[in-house]
């Protein structure tokens, strides 16, 4: 009996070490995974805080805390089930589906930038509502609805690029990566967000601080800095979003057409890269990073500004079926 015990006792030893050893296996593969997403999760952390602009303070967190879970449930419900049935049954849809979402994402993006410079009425809600004015639920829908919807792209980038960093292994081995990755990166962002947008708020406290000597009016300073940079900061990051959705979604749709043989975008802008970063080799690696970011903004704005009079289009003539359906009722 105690030989069978001490067998006993080795399996369950054997089988700790194992679970053990997955676990790590597991922790190691998400940071390797969530690295080589890091670019799409920059982009992420930029697009965001523009929601928020216009709203009363203390609205600013839950309309974070909205967008932060319907990114999880972006990833966790539909995204990663999703890319593990892809990845099992049909991995040539994947490709596809990708580029599809850089469309959506260019046209977004481009769509931005048309109304900075051209003024229209699509985006009149927004306009309406000056900073800081306090609640309006239906605006607030409108972009948590709207936030959920881009986040939706720029997760399905990061659950993509994680699962082609992953080596073969299982779909339970895959599934807890993805999870792992997914989560991660939505506290992370949205936790980034969230001490942006209250950044001005801890300002204003510094800023009103009663502290004395030495250091009263160093941290009083510091509190003012704060409050002023932070509207500067927050058009920048505004800027900065509109770019990366031109960006990204450009990136995307140039290694789509390359997968697909269309590899003439890609192998220009490679080039293009590898000449102006052999100008300056102390700074090569940045030099590239930018010429090749920059060559997939542009595919971008080609692309969203495309797209920009399609959707108007087929928008209005949608518009026009429905009233024309609420006029005639069968």
């Amino acid at each position: 009996m105690s030989v069978g015990l001490l067998a006993l006792l080795d399996d369950v030893a054997f089988m700790v070490r194992s679970a053990a050893a997955s676990l790590d296996d597991v922790a190691a593969q998400a940071a390797r995974a969530g690295t080589k997403a890091a670019g799409v999760v920059i982009d992420d952390a930029a697009v965001t805080p523009r929601y928020v602009v216009g709203f009363a303070a203390e609205r600013e967190l839950p309309i974070v805390g909205k967008i932060a879970l319907g990114s999880l449930r972006n990833k966790l419900l539909f995204l990663l089930p999703g890319a593990l049935a892809l990845s099992a049954f049909a991995p040539w849809a994947i490709t596809p589906l990708l580029m599809l979402g850089g469309a959506y994402l260019c046209y977004e993006g481009a769509e931005k930038v048309y109304e900075a410079l051209f003024p229209h009425a699509s985006h009149g809600d927004e306009e309406a509502q000056p900073a800081g004015t306090g609640h309006n639920p239906a605006l607030e829908e409108r972009r948590v609805a709207g936030a959920i919807k881009t986040d939706f792209i720029l997760s399905a980038e990061i659950m993509a690029i994680t699962l082609a960093a992953l080596p073969e292994g299982s779909v339970w081995m895959k599934a807890a990566v993805l999870g792992i990755v997914g989560v991660g990166i939505t506290v992370g962002v949205y936790g980034a967000v969230a001490l942006i947008v209250k950044a001005d708020d801890a300002g204003l406290a510094l800023a009103r601080s009663r502290a004395g000597a030495p250091f009263g009016n160093l941290i009083r300073g510091i509190g003012r800095f704060v409050v002023r940079g932070m509207p500067v900061l927050l058009k920048v990051l505004a800027v900065v979003g509109t770019a990366a959705m031109v960006w990204v979604g450009g990136g995307i749709l140039m290694h789509g057409l390359e997968g697909y043989g269309l590899s003439a975008p890609a192998h220009a802008a490679h080039a293009a890269a590898e000449s102006l970063g052999a100008l300056l080799p102390s700074a090569r690696g940045a030099i590239e990073w930018l010429v090749t970011a920059a060559a997939s903004g542009l595919l971008g704005l080609l692309v969203g500004g495309v797209l920009i009079p399609v959707v108007s289009g087929v928008s209005g003539l949608l518009r026009r079926r429905g009233a024309s359906a609420g006029k005639h009722p069968a």
